[in-house]
Order: C-alpha cells, then sequence, then structure tokens
C-alpha cells in the first residue's frame, strides 16, 4: 500500500505500473476506468475478441483490492442468475424448512459483464437498479450493494448476429464509453513476447475500499469555475438538433442529442480527470478529453448520416472544433 496521502493522487503512478505488469499499451482506458470509478459511475467496454478486457479489468480490480465478479451474458441468462434466488433448506436447529436469498454474482464491487449484448432485454433490465440505485429488490426484499460498485461491461461490435442492442435508457447508466483500438507494432511484439511463454505476477494493492469511497467524497466537494461549468453545457446542447444555437451537421444528421444528464456526467468525470492530473478545480482540457467517451454512446444519428457515411466520432469532432 502506498504511503502518500490518498488524497492526493501520487498513488495513480503505482497503479499504473501494477497494472503494466500484466496489460501493455491502453493507458488512456486504464485512466478512464479510473475516472469512471472515483465519478461512482460505471464504464462500457468496447472492443473484438482478444484486445485482454478481461484481464484488465480482472487487473484493475486486483490493485484496488476489490471483489471481483464475472458474468458471461448468453441469450438464455435469467435476471435470477445475476441477482440471486430464494431456496428452501432446513434449518438444522429447528428442523423447519425455510427460504432462505442466495446472492447472485452481482454482489461483489467489481462487476465484469461480459457481452452484455448477447442477453434479452429482462435479464439486461436486471442490472439498472443495481447501476442506479446501488440496491437489489427480488423477491419483495431489498438488498443493498457493498460499496464502490462498480459494473464494466464488454460489447464485441462485430458480431451483430444473435445480440440484444442495449436500450438507450440502459446505455446512459454507463458514464463512458471506451473503444479499446489495436496496439501499436512495438506494443504488440512485447505482448507476444510475454504472453507466448509462461507468464506468472502477482500485482500489489494500491487502494482499498474506504480509501476509494474517501476519493469519490473529494471529488464530489470539488468546485468547478463558472465558464467550466457553462461550456459542459454549451458542448452537451450541440449535440441537439432542436438546441436554440445548433450546430449545422447536428441539424442534418442527428436524431437525437444527449441529455441534461450528460452534463452531468461529463462534469464529474471532469472533475475526476483534474484530480488524477494533480490539479484542484477541472478545466477545459479535461472536458475536451472526456468528451468522446461520455458521449458517444448518447447521441442517435438518423437515416442520413448512415446514407452519408457519417459517424458519431466525426459528429462529436466538429461540435468541439465549433463549440
Amino acid at each position: 500500500m502506498v504511503s502518500q496521502s490518498i488524497l492526493r493522487p501520487d498513488w495513480y503512478p503505482e497503479l499504473q505500473k501494477e497494472v503494466s505488469k500484466v496489460i501493455i499499451g491502453q493507458e488512456d482506458i486504464l485512466e478512464q476506468m479510473m475516472i469512471a470509478l472515483l465519478s461512482k459511475g460505471h464504464a462500457l467496454l468496447i472492443g473484438p475478441p482478444g484486445m485482454a478486457k478481461t484481464t484488465l479489468v480482472q487487473s484493475f480490480a486486483k490493485c484496488l483490492s476489490l471483489p471481483f465478479g464475472r458474468i458471461q451474458f448468453t441469450p438464455d441468462l435469467m435476471p435470477s442468475d445475476i441477482l440471486g434466488t430464494e431456496i428452501l433448506q432446513e434449518n438444522r436447529s429447528s428442523g423447519q424448512r425455510e427460504l432462505v436469498f442466495i446472492k447472485g454474482p452481482v454482489f461483489t464491487q467489481i462487476l465484469l459483464a461480459d457481452e452484455i449484448n448477447r442477453t434479452p432485454p429482462k435479464t439486461q433490465a436486471a442490472l439498472l437498479q443495481a447501476m442506479q440505485e446501488k440496491t437489489v429488490t427480488i423477491f419483495g426484499r431489498t438488498e443493498t450493494l457493498e460499496t464502490p460498485f462498480m459494473v464494466l461491461a464488454t460489447q464485441n461490435p462485430i458480431e451483430q448476429e444473435g445480440t440484444y442492442p442495449l436500450p438507450e435508457a440502459q446505455l446512459d447508466r454507463f458514464l463512458l464509453a471506451l473503444h479499446l483500438k489495436y496496439p501499436a507494432f512495438e506494443e504488440e511484439v512485447s505482448i507476444v513476447k510475454r504472453h507466448s511463454g509462461k507468464f506468472e505476477t502477482n500485482l500489489n494493492p494500491i487502494l482499498s475500499g474506504d480509501q476509494i469511497r474517501l476519493i469519490q467524497e473529494k471529488i464530489l466537494s470539488m468546485t468547478a469555475p463558472d465558464h467550466v461549468y457553462e461550456k459542459a453545457v454549451r458542448l452537451v446542447r450541440a449535440t441537439r438538433p432542436q438546441s436554440d444555437n445548433p450546430v449545422t451537421e447536428a441539424v442534418k444528421y442527428v436524431k437525437w442529442g444527449a441529455s441534461p444528464r450528460a452534463a452531468q456526467f461529463l462534469l464529474l468525470a471532469a472533475k475526476a480527470r483534474a484530480f488524477l492530473h494533480g490539479r484542484p478545480v477541472p478545466v477545459d482540457e479535461d472536458l475536451i478529453t472526456l468528451f468522446h467517451p461520455t458521449m458517444n454512446h448518447r447521441i442517435q444519428l438518423n437515416f442520413q448520416a448512415e446514407a452519408d457515411g457519417v459517424d458519431i466520432d466525426s459528429i462529436l469532432e466538429i461540435i468541439l472544433k465549433k463549440v
């Protein structure tokens, strides 16, 4: 455990160093996962198979000394497979039968929801209450999840056959959507060298759950200059074709823009990034850096965008330049 004050980001380089024992590259993705956690949010990891998404999340949880759980989403998965179920069991002391609640894998602190778009909407929705309220209601009883609690869900963007796209209401529960990119040549050589033979490593815990909760509260209490609040709102409003001062490309290609919740999440994530970079308040750079991962799953394009080959990232880049 690091000795420096956890209310300064001195521990973060240590965490990066530990994760790099297993994961080569993906520094931006790791930082954004940390931002989501410190913002009390969740993240969606999007990338093709073989990008070490599961290993990244496992290493992340180990370095934070938090319990880790993994659910492989499949078409036949039921809500009770996630939340838990009641079973009839004999009480050894009284000899009477009683219903006992068996907790499901959602009762952890870092939850990997693997290929979340491969399970039907009813099962996807089972995660909604847990993600938003940090509680689970089942069989008339409400159970509180231990905090910090974070869902890291993965999606494979290649195979769309037999999948169930996440509804907008559930997508909006994810603070960030992180697109994993293929490694650079030198990084890929290092990956092959490291993982094509016998490889074992022990990861040292850097933070505890209590320390993470302290940092989360510090970030929530951070202030921001008025112009940063205003810029966050202007950026989000610019994604809406119905805005009072719309961007031309948004009017032409966007069906639905981001909601006020997106502006709240953008500002909160900017505070967490400012903390990690040792700044007392967020600045414009934090908003700009986090604009894409905060917005790219909250905007719906229309048929004209598809016909013209326009994607969400290009629209967001235009908005950044014009606002």
